[in-house]
C-alpha cells in the first residue's frame, strides 16, 4: 500500500536511502549517520518521511531537545545531533550551516580583543558567522548583515529583527575612531520608533501638580474614603503609575481631545474624556482588550475615588470597567498551562523532586571548589524548599536563619519556614513544617557548605549574596532555572512552582481549593477557583477515562 506521506522537499527518508546507497561515504560514517536521523526522528516524534532534510530546517529543534526526558545520556544526545548535521549537510550541501563556536580568523580575533566584554558579547556571533563564510572586516556592508541575519533566523532561535539590526550598527559604528583597526566603513542604523504625543513638560501646569501630588500620596501611609489603611507603594509601582498616566494623556490627545483642556486629573479621568482614552487603547489592541487596558479601567476608578469624584461620574467610570472586566482571560495564561501539562504527565515531577538530593551529591564531589560547590548546594536547598513551600522568589531569596528558618523543637527536630505577614506580598502569613528529607538538605548545607559563600561576613541569609546581604532575585531565579532544566530537561521558573503545587494538589485532591489556598498563602479562596479552576478538565478527563477503560469494561 503507497505511503500517503508526502513533502515538498527531501526528507530525512531520503536522506537515509542516500547514504544507505552512497559509495564515497565509509560504511562507519553511514551506519551512523542512518542511526542518528533515526533517533533524532524518534525524538522528534515524527516519522522519518515528513521531516526536512536540510539542517537550517530541524538545528532549532535538535538544540531544544534534552537527553533526560528521551532516556538517554548526554553523550548520547550530543553524538546523534553531530552525526545528524554532519549527514544532512552532506546530503543538502548546505555551504551556510556554520557549526557551533566556529574559530575566528585571525582580522576578527585582532578587533574581538580590543572590544568591551559587553560588545564582544554582541558582536561575537556576527564575527563568528564571517569568519565561518570567509567575510573581512574591511568587506562588512548592508548586505553582509542581510545575509547575517537571514542565517540567524533560520539557524537560531533568537531574534533577527530591526532592534537586532539597530543593536548591531550602532555597536559596529561605536568602533569606529576608538578600536585601532576598525573598518570605517559606517552601517545604517534603523531609526527608533518615536514615541507620538507631547512631553511632560507640554502637560498643562495644574495636571502636571496634581499628578505629582497623587503619586506623592502613594509614597504615604494612607486612609481611603472607607477608612482602610494602605501601606506606601514601592518605587517601582509608583514609577509604573506614572508611566500610565502620562501614556493616557497622550492616548487623549491621539483621541482628539485638546491637550489644553486637561488643565487637571479630575479632569483627565472624566467618564467623557476616560472612555474615549478606553476606546482608543480597545481599537489598538483589536477585536478583544488587552489586561493593560483591563486593568487601566480600574485604575480610572480607584483614582476618581482618591480624588473626590462625585457618584454619578464614578458609576459611569464602574460601568466601563464592567463592560471591559467581560474580556479579562480568567485563569492561566497558555504558557503556564503547557508547565501544567508537563508537570501533571507521569514521571516528569518526580524528576524534579529527586534532584536535591542529586545536587547535593555533585556539591559533595566539587568540594575542592568550595564556590562552585556552595553555589550547587545552594540550588539543591531552593529547590528541595520549593518542592515542598512553594513561596514567592521574594521571599525565598530574603530566608533568615532562625527568623524564617528555624527549629522550634530544638537542634534535631525539624525546620520550620515561616514568614510574617508584613513579609508576605499579600500581607498573608505563611508556615510551613519541612520534613525530615529536606531538614537534612539544609542542615548540611548550613554546616558544610554555606560558609564558603559568607565570604568573611556575619549574616543570617541562609543564601548570603556577593554583593547584597543575600543573593539578588534575577540572579538566583536564573540559577534555579537553568540546573532545574539542564538536570531534569523542565524549564520551570520558581513562581511557576506555586502553580506546579496548586496543579498537584487538586490532581489527587480534587476540588479542595481551600487546602490550595492554605499552601499558596491566597487571601482569597476566590482568587485560587479562578485561577485553578481551569484545571478541573484534567481531572473530569481523568474520571471518564477510568470510566471507559476500566469500570465500563467490568460491567462488560
Amino acid at each position: 500500500m503507497p505511503s500517503e506521506l508526502t513533502s515538498l522537499e527531501p526528507t530525512f527518508a531520503d536522506a537515509i536511502q542516500a547514504i544507505t546507497a552512497a559509495g564515497g561515504v565509509s560504511a562507519q560514517n553511514r551506519r551512523h549517520w542512518s542511526s542518528s536521523l533515526t533517533g533524532i526522528a524518534k525524538a522528534f516524534d515524527q516519522p522519518i518521511e515528513l521531516i526536512p532534510a536540510r539542517y537550517s530546517a530541524v538545528r532549532v529543534r535538535m538544540a531544544a531537545l534534552h537527553h533526560v526526558p528521551l532516556g538517554w545520556a548526554a553523550k548520547t544526545l550530543a553524538n546523534h545531533r553531530s552525526n545528524a548535521k554532519a549527514a544532512l549537510i552532506w546530503f543538502t550541501k548546505e555551504t551556510d550551516a556554520l557549526h557551533y563556536g566556529i574559530p575566528l580568523s585571525a582580522s576578527w580575533d585582532r578587533l574581538r580583543l580590543q572590544t568591551d566584554h559587553g560588545t564582544r558579547y554582541r558582536l561575537l556571533p556576527l564575527m563568528r558567522f564571517c569568519s565561518g563564510v570567509q567575510i573581512e572586516p574591511e568587506t562588512v556592508n548592508e548586505a553582509v548583515i542581510d545575509r547575517y541575519l537571514d542565517h540567524r533566523e533560520r539557524t537560531t532561535s533568537r531574534a533577527a529583527d530591526t532592534a537586532t539590526r539597530r543593536g548591531l550598527a550602532r555597536l559596529w559604528n561605536a568602533g569606529i575612531g576608538t578600536i585601532a583597526g576598525w573598518p570605517e566603513t559606517r552601517l545604517i542604523e534603523p531609526p527608533v520608533k518615536t514615541r507620538q504625543g507631547p512631553s511632560w513638560e507640554d502637560f498643562p501646569k495644574g495636571l502636571r501638580t496634581d499628578i505629582e501630588s497623587y503619586l506623592a500620596a502613594l509614597s504615604r501611609i494612607r486612609r481611603d474614603k472607607g477608612g482602610t489603611r494602605h501601606l506606601p507603594c514601592k518605587p517601582s509601582t509608583i514609577t509604573t503609575r506614572k508611566r500610565e498616566l502620562v501614556a493616557a494623556v497622550r492616548m487623549a490627545v491621539k483621541a482628539g481631545i485638546p491637550l489644553d483642556s486637561l488643565t487637571s486629573l479630575s479632569g483627565m479621568i472624566h467618564p467623557d474624556v476616560t472612555e474615549k482614552i478606553l476606546d482608543a487603547y480597545w481599537r489598538k489592541d483589536g477585536d478583544v482588550p488587552k489586561t493593560y487596558t483591563i486593568n487601566l479601567s480600574c485604575r480610572f476608578v480607584g483614582l476618581a475615588r482618591a480624588i473626590g469624584l462625585d457618584g454619578n461620574a464614578l458609576e459611569r467610570l464602574d460601568d466601563l470597567r464592567c463592560a471591559l472586566e467581560h474580556h479579562r482571560e480568567e485563569g492561566m495564561t497558555e504558557k503556564n498551562l503547557a508547565l501544567i501539562r508537563c508537570v501533571l504527565t507521569e514521571g516528569v515531577w518526580s524528576r524534579v523532586v529527586v534532584l536535591p538530593g542529586q545536587l547535593m551529591h555533585q556539591a559533595r564531589l566539587a568540594r575542592h571548589a568550595p564556590v562552585r560547590a556552595g553555589v550547587l548546594a545552594q540550588i539543591a536547598v531552593a529547590v528541595a524548599i520549593l518542592t515542598v513551600a512553594p513561596v514567592r522568589l521574594g521571599n525565598l531569596a530574603a530566608i533568615r536563619l532562625d527568623e524564617n528558618l528555624a527549629k522550634p523543637g530544638g537542634p534535631h527536630s525539624n525546620y520550620w519556614l515561616t514568614f510574617r505577614k508584613y513579609d508576605v506580598k499579600n500581607k498573608v502569613p505563611l508556615q510551613f513544617e519541612l520534613d525530615e528529607e529536606v531538614t537534612a538538605i539544609i542542615d548540611e548545607y548550613v554546616h558544610d557548605f554555606r560558609p564558603a559563600l559568607m565570604r568573611g561576613r556575619n549574616t543570617n541569609c541562609l543564601f548570603p549574596g556577593v554583593s547584597h546581604e543575600h543573593k539578588e532575585k534575577i540572579s538566583f531565579s536564573t540559577q534555579i532555572v537553568d540546573r532545574v532544566q539542564k538536570s531534569t530537561g523542565l524549564r520551570i521558573t520558581v513562581h511557576q512552582f506555586r502553580h506546579a503545587a496548586g496543579a498537584l494538589i487538586l490532581k489527587h485532591r480534587p476540588g479542595e481549593y481551600e487546602l490550595v489556598r492554605r499552601i499558596l498563602g491566597h487571601k482569597s479562596i476566590q482568587t485560587t477557583i479562578d485561577f485553578y479552576c481551569s484545571l478541573e478538565t484534567t481531572q473530569a478527563s481523568e474520571i471518564f477515562t477510568d470510566i471507559v477503560r476500566n469500570r465500563l469494561q467490568i460491567e462488560a
